[in-house]
């Protein structure tokens, strides 16, 4: 078995981590392509879990599970601090209004019209992409969702009571096609980009 992977060149589950430092939790940003223009102050970001399926073999002693060849991909749940002008919140609150036309079609016409006045239906999604930081504060790498819409957005709760000022933060949840996690170049994190890092 190692001979085989060493021949591959897959060698990645034989190298020793040579970086020490740790991911740290607070190291990301968090930014939407719909909204080039518009910051989202995310102070909270869970990277969605994935569920690899199985295939069940019938055997006449106990039933063989496989691998399948499905995943399902967990949504993703962004807190973002709203901006003082709600460009951040109404942006995302259009956006749902838009794709559940609540008053009118036109509302659903609206957000999948471009800028020609041409009904593309592919605007009805975003890609998104998480930025993940180092201990430095530069990027490393970057989750990059396709295809993804929103499913929430929270409330925000306004009240008079409150003696210290406590700034707005919302929960967007979003649903999406599926994932990737990339370099900070944009390319995949494949088993050789592993290895290279690996023999730094």
């Amino acid at each position: 078995m190692t001979e085989e992977f060493s021949k591959s060149g897959r060698n990645i589950y034989y190298k020793q981590l040579d970086n020490r430092n740790y991911m740290s939790p607070i190291g990301f940003t968090f930014s939407i392509a719909r909204f080039p223009k518009v910051s989202f102050f995310s102070n909270k970001a869970s990277l969605p879990q994935i569920t690899l399926g199985t295939a069940e073999q019938s055997n006449y002693l106990k039933s063989l599970v496989h691998p399948g060849d499905r995943l399902e991909y967990g949504e993703l749940n962004i807190e973002f601090l709203v901006d003082e002008d709600m460009l951040n919140y109404t942006l995302i609150h259009n956006w749902m209004t838009g794709l559940g036309f609540p008053e009118t079609p036109q509302q659903f016409k609206d957000v999948t019209t471009n800028d020609q006045g041409q009904r593309d239906l592919k605007l009805q999604y975003s890609d998104a992409t998480l930025g993940i930081l180092n201990s430095n504060y530069n990027t490393i790498a970057n989750v990059k969702f396709w295809d993804l819409f929103p499913l929430s957005l929270s409330t925000l709760e306004f009240t008079a009571t409150d003696t210290d000022i406590n700034y707005f933060v919302a929960n967007v949840t979003f649903n999406y096609l599926y994932y990737q996690i990339l370099d900070k170049e944009g390319q995949p994190l494949t088993p050789d980009y592993v290895n290279k890092t690996l023999q730094r």
